[in-house]
């Protein structure tokens, strides 16, 4: 069986800390990368110079509900969640203009830091992340042609991967890459169903 290589063109960067985030984002542009980006991450992308396409040219919706509803929407999941060997998914690609994401880099809402250091319940219910999990979940599950970045310390070993493969990414790769996300993700929900239960002192969760 072949490394069945996909060439990253497209990423999509929406991450709530941004450390390491613009030289990541530069060395991108260098390999003629297209970066997608949303609300904070755009501006802060933007000051550093960075050439940015706003998920609101894609989606031809505005981020609405102070920033609740930003990457939900077909346009933004399809192009995460579409089989590029799939005939009908690549049609339905074409007709509703939705592009290809090859590569997805999200850091979640800091749940962790807040409910430690803030007793606000509201400030902690914002910071319960929705688009961020749904977008990682969407970009693991199609790991056979999508890669996804959920840690800074896999930053650097990304590049190593696209300079080996000029630009481009092994399925073995996109796989490990999936399985940290998919732990990530586990690992957040358990923190809120956590922090939920002892709110609500039930101290027998059903699950």
């Amino acid at each position: 069986m072949g490394k069945e290589l996909v060439k990253v063109k497209r990423a999509l960067i929406s991450v709530s800390d941004k450390s390491g985030i613009a030289i990541f984002a530069k060395k991108l542009l260098q390999m003629n990368v297209e970066i997608v980006s949303t609300g904070g991450t755009s501006e802060f992308l933007k000051k550093q110079g960075i050439s940015v396409t706003e998920v609101s040219n894609i989606t031809n919706f505005p981020e609405l509900m102070d920033g609740r509803l930003k990457t939900l929407h077909p346009k933004i999941h399809g192009g995460l969640l579409g089989i590029r060997d799939n005939k009908t998914h690549l049609h339905s690609m074409q007709v509703h203009n939705i592009p290809e994401i090859d590569l997805l880099v999200v850091n979640l809402y800091p749940f962790e830091e807040i409910i430690r250091s803030d007793k606000s319940r509201s400030k902690i219910i914002e910071n319960i992340d929705i688009g961020g999990p749904a977008m990682i979940r969407a970009a693991a599950k199609n790991f056979k042609f999508v890669s996804v970045l959920v840690d800074q310390e896999d930053y650097e070993p990304f590049f190593i991967e696209l300079l080996k493969n000029k630009g481009c990414t092994t399925k073995k790769y996109r796989r490990t890459l999936a399985e940290i996300a998919f732990a990530r993700t586990a690992e957040y929900d358990s923190i809120i169903s956590q922090w939920m239960n002892k709110e609500s002192e039930d101290k027998e969760p059903r699950r």
